[in-house]
């Protein structure tokens, strides 16, 4: 006899119902993850996703690579390639330093108000702050270009990069290297040396940019030169420069362990007008055969 109850079929439960969603999707929310963008964590930051960070860092890579000159796309590239790992690891070499770890927690900026140029102009020729000067002056820039920090997620790693920004003009007055393309590509060799920032390195690649009588000095001379010091000397990032204006160059040369290289704009006279003498001299020999 029908009874007349109808047989249901099993309900799958809410929970079970939500964890086969979640399996399906998973892949779908680490894709979303990848184009996600943090919170910002102080002032200027622009917080990237994974996906932005790689696109800046291509984009800006490429303009690097082509003119290391160009200041945004340097910066750019600097702040897209040193986290998670490089930036983290030139903060911690601060932070086993005695004078490192003041600099972090001080945090001085170097500007033109801060160090006082017509004062630095003033002191003797042979003081840090004289030879800093008259680089800026020679080369026609001030420490108030460089740019603000912008994409590195860490409020303290983001001011290391912006100390080591800042920095930058007083490498070149250190060791004499001018602002053109041939100075800055063996500068940055000797800091990718130095601090082993990825940006500083993509300069050791953009050598094969360079001519060939730049590119054979570079090979030749300044390679090395960077190579060698940089990889020996101290780290520069931990260098107080306002408390060294009225140091002797030459001493604060030795106590780091770094030699100053050849003069780059007397290497490049000297071959230009050994190049004006050869096509002088060819001239010469082709209307004595006419």
């Amino acid at each position: 006899m029908a009874t007349g109850v109808r047989l249901l079929r099993p309900q799958s439960s809410a929970l079970s119902r939500c964890g086969n969603w979640s399996r399906y999707t998973r892949p779908q929310a680490r894709c979303l993850s990848l184009f996600a963008r943090p919170k910002p964590t102080y002032g200027e930051h622009v917080p990237l996703s994974t996906v932005g960070r790689l696109q800046l860092a291509i984009s800006s890579g490429l303009g690097a690579f082509l003119d290391p000159r160009k200041g945004d796309a340097v910066a750019d590239f600097g702040e897209a390639t040193a986290q998670p790992y490089f930036i983290h690891r030139l903060r911690d070499r601060m932070l086993m330093n005695p004078t490192g770890r003041r600099i972090l927690r001080e945090r001085p900026r170097l500007t033109s108000q801060s160090l006082d140029i017509p004062r630095l102009r003033a002191l003797p020729p042979n003081t840090v702050g004289h030879n800093y000067a008259a680089w800026l002056d020679a080369e026609g820039v001030t420490p108030d270009t460089r740019a603000q920090v912008r994409y590195i997620d860490d409020e303290e790693c983001a001011y290391v990069m912006q100390r080591y920004r800042e920095c930058h003009d007083f490498y070149h007055a250190l060791v004499g290297l001018p602002v053109f393309r041939e100075g800055e590509v063996a500068l940055k060799a000797f800091e990718f040396a130095n601090t082993g920032l990825p940006m500083t390195g993509l300069a050791v690649f953009s050598a094969f940019t360079l001519k060939k009588g730049e590119w054979r000095r570079f090979l030749d001379i300044y390679g090395p030169w960077a190579a060698r010091n940089g990889a020996r000397a101290d780290d520069v990032i931990n260098v107080y420069w306002e408390e060294e204006l009225e140091t002797d160059i030459n001493e604060l040369r030795t106590r780091l362990g770094i030699e100053k290289p050849p003069d780059l704009r007397a290497m490049r006279k000297e071959a230009r007008e050994a190049r004006r003498r050869e096509k002088e001299a060819k001239e010469a020999m082709a209307r004595a055969a006419v």
